[in-house]
């Protein structure tokens, strides 16, 4: 092997995206990756029975289509097709109509009655300022190059989805949508910044939509690790990588873990002090995920339901409210939020002829073994009675499951760490992508700007390396 640069450790979105930037500047690259495939939260398997591709984590796509980075690549060349449903989002209720997000403001606006205006001032305010504010929201904090935009986007996004929900919505159908989409932050509803999170995703389905990867999310993570090939990177897979020491020599090496897996293999090179910094990072309520192999789509009472790709189920704000606020407080919801995909209503190269698959995963207290099959399929029940008759197989992933897979997720947190405003902003400390050891830096969505599929993380950091150890300002020219 010749000299290597720069090691990742984690091919993940974020390694590869890090390593990417790091070999377009010319720069030769290895990444090591513990499991048999890459794509750490963007993976398809098998889970349940043969034919039907189930996404491992991750299914829908919205930042990803929204990444600055992800746009300057030639996915689409390593094979990368990107699917839009008719509908972004549905949100179903048990006495009223659902609520659907199209791509179009006016149209999603159209249906909210009483709250269209409200519902244009905020997220069509917002997908309005987008690509003035994506270099703030997708990066680490900074001077903005746009401060009015910033300014006209904090005074909207800077309070709770509970706050936002009360003064700015009158009725239960687009306060109920508003609970759905900000209860992805993975924070209580009252707690800020769920209203951001929720605006900010929300926005997103009218600037770039909600789509998912044709083919399941594996193909994005190979088109990503098929482009570094491509730029003379190497990807070892199936090698865990217990300890930096076995490494072989590289200038620089930077990892796509969250905080407690890094300190592992990192101990023996870090100062106390940052250890200790590493030790206090916060982890954040668990997921427990369910995929199912179907025999027919899923019958759902409002027929509407089916022209979307994501579907939220929890009813009003005051229910979706008390489920998050339960799950962050340690206690197991009754009647859990529920965010469900139905992929194969419009890819249909992920299910045999006829059939399909659902995906779908609740919020529970970190490291939580409860059972929540029961209350998942419940919920799906309740706004699709017969559903249980369709299933073929079942495959369930509890917190546990998920860290096994991914020890990233840490308690089953699909976040890799709470998103409240502190962590937001030191994430996991202060020095966000660099450590006190030179040369090594963190690149996971323990980094700035968080989780999701975007790889600004990993580009962020990458950018980091080429200015510290190897004097490169400007990638693009490798000067």
């Amino acid at each position: 092997m010749a000299d290597i640069d720069a090691i990742v450790v984690g091919a993940g979105p974020n390694g590869l995206a890090a390593a990417i930037e790091l070999a377009r500047a010319g720069l030769y690259v290895v990444v090591y990756e513990a499991q048999d495939t890459i794509g750490g939260g963007c993976r398809s398997a098998e889970l349940t029975l043969p034919g039907f591709v189930h996404d491992v984590c991750s299914t829908v796509h919205p930042m990803a289509a929204a990444s600055p980075f992800f746009r300057s690549l030639p996915l689409r060349d390593h094979g990368l097709t990107w699917i839009e449903p008719t509908a972004m989002i549905a949100h179903p209720f048990d006495a009223m109509p659902a609520v659907l997000v199209m791509r179009s403001v006016p149209d999603t606006a159209q249906a909210l009655g009483a709250d269209a205006d409200s519902y244009r001032y905020l997220f069509g305010g917002i997908a309005d300022l987008w690509s003035r504010i994506e270099e703030i929201v997708l990066g680490p904090p900074a001077l903005p190059h746009h401060p009015f935009a910033l300014a006209r986007f904090g005074l909207k996004a800077l309070q709770s989805a509970d706050r936002l929900a009360r003064r700015q919505f009158s009725t239960e159908r687009a306060r109920g949508l508003l609970a759905g989409i900000a209860a992805h932050g993975m924070v209580p509803l009252d707690m800020f910044p769920s209203g951001g999170i929720g605006l900010v995703l929300g926005a997103l389905a009218h600037v770039v939509g909600w789509p998912f990867p044709r083919g399941g999310a594996q193909k994005l993570a190979d088109a990503l690790g098929s482009y570094l090939r491509s730029l003379g990177g190497e990807v070892v897979t199936g090698t865990a990588v217990t300890a930096l020491e076995q490494l072989p020599p590289a200038k620089a090496i930077l990892c796509d873990l969250s905080p407690r897996p890094f300190a592992r293999i990192a101990g023996r090179q870090l100062p106390e002090r940052y250890k200790q910094k590493l030790a206090n990072y916060r982890y954040g309520m668990g997921t427990f995920k369910v995929d199912w192999a179907l025999d027919d789509s899923i019958p759902w009472t409002d027929a509407t339901v089916v022209r979307a790709g994501t579907v939220h189920l929890g009813g009003t704000f005051q229910e979706i409210e008390g489920a998050e606020r339960d799950a962050w407080g340690g206690r197991v919801p009754t009647a859990p939020f529920v965010l469900l995909v139905q992929s194969t209503l419009f890819d249909d190269t992920r299910a045999p002829a006829g059939k399909h698959t659902a995906w779908a995963y609740c919020h529970v207290p970190n490291g939580s073994t409860i059972d929540m099959l029961p209350a998942i399929e419940g919920q799906i029940e309740r706004f699709a009675p017969g559903f249980r008759e369709r299933i073929l197989a079942r495959h369930v992933m509890t917190p546990a499951d998920l860290e096994t897979r991914n020890p990233n997720l840490v308690g089953g947190d699909i976040a890799m760490g709470v998103t409240d405003l502190w962590q937001m902003v030191a994430r996991p400390t202060w020095r966000w992508y660099r450590t006190p050891k030179r040369g090594l830096y963190l690149c996971s969505a323990s980094t700035p700007p968080g989780v999701a599929v975007h790889g600004m993380c990993g580009y962020h950091a990458a950018r980091c390396a080429l200015r510290d150890v190897f004097g490169i300002r400007d990638p693009g020219s490798g000067a």
